[in-house]
């Protein structure tokens, strides 16, 4: 391809991630993620445990089985009135998917204070509080067990439920899934705990496509092992910052703010691949660029695990664990495409072979870019 060609590999990308947003887009009624995450917060002490749980809205009113006017609400006071009035059928959904035992002993949870509702990242969750009244004397152990949104409901899979809890003295969080779903406190070793959110880590990599993207971008751009060690340098020590920062609270930027940029950043990389002449496509303002962009994406691993306590450094192990897994899945996935993408370059295919990797990536993230933004319908 002459380099006088590549204007058109980006205008064609431009054409195609168009026609993406206006054929993809999903309609309200049908918007939702293919999987989720529920998110326990447990405090307490003997007999008496408080649970504070963040539910994605939408899922949980069809797992409910309640009616379209109650999943399809999209106005807060709307979604707030729905919850009210179909308290009892969310509380026997909830209650019996989601448990507190004492010494293997169910306690009986109760519905504490109204409903609310708060937006993380795109979606809006339903925040619900139960009060679970527990019998036993001093020192038993409490459990922790969630089967929300299982598989068989076929509304979403692979649902994980991020707990913490402070009770009787015993910090900790853990990761709940179908294979794994109950948490003994006092039972749960750091080793267990750092395997945990290492493997949540490496998932959330793996799931994030528009985070794989920006990797292949920059990875396309560069063209020797030097430029993908400052290049991964670069990026890790960035987003590694804003996410420890964005996940204990510390900074706090929206969602709608930051997936948007995500989405921005690849098209520009990607673009600047596409217009590149043969040599590192970022040349001297690669680390700068790659730096800053690296900023951006950290906010977004640390919406993943959405924890916003300032000072809650007893949540650190965890949170390392997780970046730990990020690290290693992309190491993993630089050492198996780099070699092959040396390879390619060697042959006389090489500028095609660009445009039609970079053509979809940047189509594909334009229509990320414009679904992430309001847009008028």
């Amino acid at each position: 391809m002459s380099r006088r060609r590549w204007p058109s590999a980006v205008v064609l990308a431009v054409i195609l991630g168009g026609v993406l947003a206006g054929l993809m887009r999903p309609a309200p009624a049908a918007a939702h993620d293919a999987t989720t995450a529920a998110h326990a917060e447990v405090t307490g002490t003997g007999a008496n445990v408080k649970v504070v749980l963040d539910l994605e809205y939408d899922l949980l009113m069809k797992s409910a089985w309640l009616y379209a006017e109650a999943y399809e609400a999209k106005e807060r006071t709307e979604q707030l009135r729905q919850l009210a009035i179909n308290r009892d059928a969310v509380t026997a959904y909830v209650t019996d998917r989601f448990a507190v035992a004492y010494d293997d002993r169910p306690c009986a949870p109760t519905p504490a204070g109204e409903a609310d509702v708060r937006v993380r990242g795109k979606a809006a969750f339903a925040v619900l509080t139960y009060a679970y009244a527990c019998a036993g004397g001093e020192g038993g152990v409490h459990a922790i067990s969630s089967a929300l949104f299982p598989d068989t409901e076929s509304f979403v899979h692979s649902t994980e439920t991020l707990v913490r809890y402070d009770l009787d003295g015993e910090k900790g969080s853990a990761v709940l899934v179908a294979r794994n779903p109950t948490l003994r406190v006092g039972e749960h070793p750091a080793s267990h705990q750092i395997g945990e959110f290492f493997l949540l880590g490496a998932e959330h990599l793996l799931l994030g496509l528009d985070h794989i993207f920006f990797l292949l971008a920059l990875l396309l751009g560069a063209r020797r092992l030097r430029d993908i060690v400052v290049t991964a340098s670069a990026f890790t020590a960035a987003h590694s910052i804003t996410f420890l920062l964005a996940a204990m609270g510390i900074v706090d930027v929206p969602g709608e703010i930051v997936e948007p940029v995500i989405a921005a950043s690849i098209i520009v990389v990607a673009v600047t691949n596409l217009l590149g002449r043969g040599e590192d496509s970022l040349g001297r303002w690669r680390l700068p660029i790659v730096f800053a962009f690296g900023l951006v994406h950290g906010l977004g691993f640390a919406g993943a695990l959405d924890i916003k306590e300032s000072g809650s450094w007893e949540l650190l192990l965890s949170l390392l664990s997780f970046n730990l897994g990020i690290e290693a899945t992309q190491l993993a996935i630089i050492a198996v495409l780099f070699p092959l993408l040396l390879l390619l370059r060697r042959t006389s295919a090489t500028r095609w072979a660009m445009a039609a990797i970079s053509v979809p990536i940047v189509a594909v993230s334009l229509y990320w870019f414009l679904d992430r933004i309001p847009l008028p319908l």
